[in-house]
């Protein structure tokens, strides 16, 4: 309209629009690298939520808001898909009482998987219930209750043994072999009761963790691979995936006396 002669008041005056919207110039986008960020740790870490993205930022020395995360995260439709779980009846629940320093009490259950072969693999995980550490994860074809014993030695030379080790109730830790050795080592053994996994929560949650984001999303051509991605993942899950029961941080970082005991 200013073209035909008007001048720009009338001409805003006629169109109804104020001079400020007029001239108004769009704001620099000031999260371009933020999304950046998120969008490469999303990709990073396919099976991580919105909770850890912020975490792993956090981490990384970047000081920015929650709501900021979540709401670019959001935006770039970064949300987990949800996988379908089997809906089982609740039992009755009992505490599971966390120990208060490293070394008190390991978890131990086995997790299963296949090579591109259709061979399985019997994948051993200790995790500490103190510190949330994964002291050991050991795959191989088959582990008897000897290869279990042969497992734990090898921990008692590189870190000690602790003083409970919670198990299900597995031929491979009922057997004669680790009976032996944990009265000869005064290791206290804890079975669970059968059918109550719960009692074994700790583990169990590891377990699911290493499930979902790393047997599930790769695809094993043989056995050495599949120790090699698993290894890689307990050691990044370890020194560099932030935990929430440890107040968002990893395991490595902490001191000393914070690891020794766990308020």
């Amino acid at each position: 309209m200013v073209t035909k002669g008007l001048s720009e008041r009338r001409a805003l005056a006629v169109l109804c629009m104020s001079a400020s919207a007029y001239r108004y110039q769009p704001a620099p986008d000031r999260n371009v690298e933020l999304r950046e960020r998120t969008l490469a740790l999303a990709q990073r870490y396919k099976r991580y939520g919105v909770g850890m993205i912020y975490l792993k930022l956090r981490q990384a020395g970047v000081l920015v808001n929650y709501k900021r995360v979540e709401r670019l995260y959001q935006q770039a439709k970064l949300q987990v898909r949800r996988r379908k779980r089997k809906k089982v009846p609740v039992g009755e629940r009992q505490p599971l009482l966390r120990p208060d320093r490293a070394n008190q009490v390991w978890s131990m259950d086995f997790v299963f998987d296949r090579t591109a072969d259709g061979r399985v693999l019997k994948a051993l995980t200790i995790v500490d219930d103190a510190t949330h550490e994964s002291v050991a994860i050991e795959v191989e074809r088959a582990i008897s209750g000897h290869g279990v014993v042969r497992i734990l030695e090898r921990l008692a030379v590189q870190r000690g043994l602790p003083e409970v080790i919670r198990t299900d109730n597995g031929k491979e830790f009922c057997g004669k072999a680790m009976l032996e050795w944990a009265h000869n080592r005064g290791v206290a053994l804890r079975l669970i009761e059968p059918g109550k996994p719960n009692q074994n929560a700790y583990v169990e949650s590891f377990n699911g963790r290493l499930r979902d984001e790393c047997l599930n999303e790769h695809w094993f051509t043989s056995l050495l691979h599949a120790r090699t991605v698993i290894e890689t993942w307990r050691r990044e899950y370890n020194e560099e995936r932030p935990k929430n029961a440890l107040g968002g941080l990893t395991q490595e970082p902490m001191p000393k006396p914070w690891r020794a005991r766990i308020p």
